[in-house]
């Protein structure tokens, strides 16, 4: 394909709300263009890098005996009522639902699970037609609250959604073992460095979920890893040990001591320089939305820990959690924010504890009075020790739950998230198959997901410089970019069309620059930017059939007679393509 047959422009400025490099790079580039917020028109360089990744993936799932179909993207509410998960979602605020002009409620669909659910029921009916994978490409919809990062996080996106079906519980963790090694190829083939993580199965649910990760310091997500026992979890899922308790000190009795100002465990510290923070206990106050209605909660925690709310939403089996407001903390402790204390709680309020505040003898907390602390508090003296679980955020330096090792928290970006559905939805479906004995029996499902234009955004967030975008082979937009130093110079005419026409044969895909009114270092520039992984330039040697090879991600460049350059170009692409 030569330049000036195709849609190619190139921007010198960054767009302002440009939060990460794959956004601004990508925009610079022309590859997309910012309709309104989180929704992006994907230009026809960007739309190639996709078909490649969608080509990889469809690749994977046919090779593993996946079926792909489509399904709609707008769906009827009274199927995810079938489900449980209407209300969870319009209550996470990421639900595009509107009323139709015959007064149905419909939603723009997210996610399908409902959707493949009543398709294989009305379809499947026999243990002889399982184990099943079905999975599509298709847009989802999410109302984001704040969309940002560009492909990262957008209202609409490109996803690969699959879902499998079997006729037992050990059969669907068969299928899930299958999926999780598609997963890994595809996310290989694509020539990204990820790691896989534990996970939170969060309103999809289900039991076993894992994450698939790109290493990149720009991730959305943290992520708690130990090099030495391999262990990976997302922080929301992840458990660890902490740091022993303090040294029980001697038992006096309980008092109140004024605290003016000190809402924070620093400032408490500096009131009591020779207490430990491990000593202080806060007590944080959560307003819990279930199906019930709203309830307000308390959770006790060491001064040095933070709260898991992923973790307190899946305990409390809740559809929100979000930090109590503060007339609701006046409400229930009589105090300010910043001094609320398990002694003297409404009794509306339900007391939790997390487990770091086991063992901790004649602690601060505290005393539902504004400017007021309570010290020297001890457990089965002054308090019953509430109900106590893991409730702590993972923090850098933690030991590992089971063996020896440090966890340490790097970042990444999730392309990937699998789940063992178990029979969620197709008991709450009435979605069941006839065993070879027995009566009917739930589906025992799986779900897997790939964010197709994430994994776009995420290779460029792991391969770029100051200079531009850096493709991995099997992705790029182009596999080689033909820089052509004088388009319509005659001998560099015929050297570009020899190489173009060579490659073009051999299945290798290529960008010619024929652009005649703009000059070398331009071209370079826009070759730089765009990102092509593999370059060759025709220039003043052209007669002597010589010309310039390099590769993107590396430094320098070398002079080659045009055989040998070719030569190279076709093993570079065998070495990164083979499977």
């Amino acid at each position: 394909m030569k330049v000036t047959q195709q849609l190619f422009v190139t921007l010198k400025e960054e767009p302002a709300d440009a939060e990460v490099r794959s956004h601004a790079l990508m925009a610079r580039a022309g590859f997309l263009h910012k309709l309104a917020a989180g929704q992006y028109t994907y230009g026809p360089m960007l739309l190639r890098v996709l078909k490649k990744i969608e080509a990889i993936v469809r690749e994977e799932h046919e090779a593993a005996g996946c079926q792909e179909l489509l399904m709609p993207a707008l769906q009827p509410r009274e199927l995810w009522d079938s489900s449980g998960r209407w209300d969870r979602y319009v209550a996470d605020g990421i639900l595009f639902h509107f009323t139709d002009r015959k007064g149905s409620e419909v939603c723009l669909g997210p996610t399908h699970e409902e959707v493949i659910t009543t398709f294989v029921k009305r379809f499947v009916k026999s243990y002889k037609q399982l184990p099943l994978i079905l999975y599509q490409i298709q847009t989802k919809f999410r109302d984001e609250i704040r969309p940002r990062f560009g492909l990262m996080r957008g209202r609409e996106f490109i996803m690969k959604d699959a879902y499998s079906f079997d006729a037992s519980e050990e059969a669907m963790k068969a299928s899930y073992d299958v999926m999780r090694g598609v997963y890994y190829r595809i996310f290989e083939r694509s020539g990204l460095r990820f790691t896989p993580v534990q996970a939170d199965a969060g309103a999809i649910g289900g039991s076993g979920s894992e994450e698939f990760m790109v290493d990149a310091d720009t991730g959305e997500d943290a992520i708690a890893v130990c090099r030495a026992t391999g262990y990976a979890a997302n922080v929301e899922k992840a458990v660890s040990r902490i740091s022993a308790a303090p040294a029980t000190p001697e038992k006096v009795g309980i008092h109140k001591e004024p605290t003016p100002g000190a809402k924070t465990c620093e400032a408490l510290l500096e009131l009591f320089p020779q207490l430990p923070i491990e000593r202080l206990l806060k007590t944080v106050l959560y307003e819990a939305t279930t199906e019930e209605g709203t309830s307000v909660v308390a959770v006790m925690a060491r001064g040095d820990r933070e709260i898991n709310e992923v973790k307190l939403l899946n305990h409390m089996n809740a559809l929100d959690v979000q930090l109590a407001s503060p007339e609701t903390v006046k409400r229930v402790t009589g105090a300010e924010v910043g001094f609320a204390g398990p002694i003297g709680l409404a009794e509306e309020v339900r007391l939790l504890a997390d487990s770091s505040v086991e063992g901790v003898d004649g602690f601060l907390c505290g005393g539902n009075e504004t400017d007021t602390h309570y010290l020297d508090v001890w457990f089965g003296r002054d308090l019953e020790q509430p109900e106590t679980l893991d409730l702590g955020l993972v923090q850098a330096g933690d030991l590992v739950a089971e063996g020896e090792g440090e966890i340490e928290i790097t970042r990444g970006i999730e392309v990937g998230h699998i789940f063992q559905l178990g029979t969620k939805y197709s008991s709450a479906m009435d979605a069941k198959f006839a065993p070879e004995q027995g009566p009917t029996e739930p589906y025992w499902m799986g779900c897997y997901g790939i964010g197709v234009s994430r994994v776009a955004a995420s290779a460029i967030e792991q391969n770029h410089d100051d200079a531009g975008m850096i493709w991995p082979i099997p992705i790029a937009p182009y596999t080689v970019m033909i820089v052509q130093m004088r388009a319509g110079d005659e001998a560099q005419d015929a050297l570009a069309q020899e190489v173009h026409d060579n490659l073009e044969a051999a299945g290798i895909d290529v960008l010619w620059d024929d652009r005649k009114k703009v000059s070398p270092g331009v071209k370079f520039k826009d070759a730089d930017l765009v990102g092509v992984p593999l370059r060759i330039v025709v220039g003043r040697d052209a007669t002597d059939r010589k010309v310039e090879w390099n590769s993107r991600s590396e430094e320098g460049s070398e002079v080659m007679d045009v055989d040998a350059a070719l030569e190279k170009v076709k093993q570079a692409v065998t070495e990164a393509t083979a499977r």
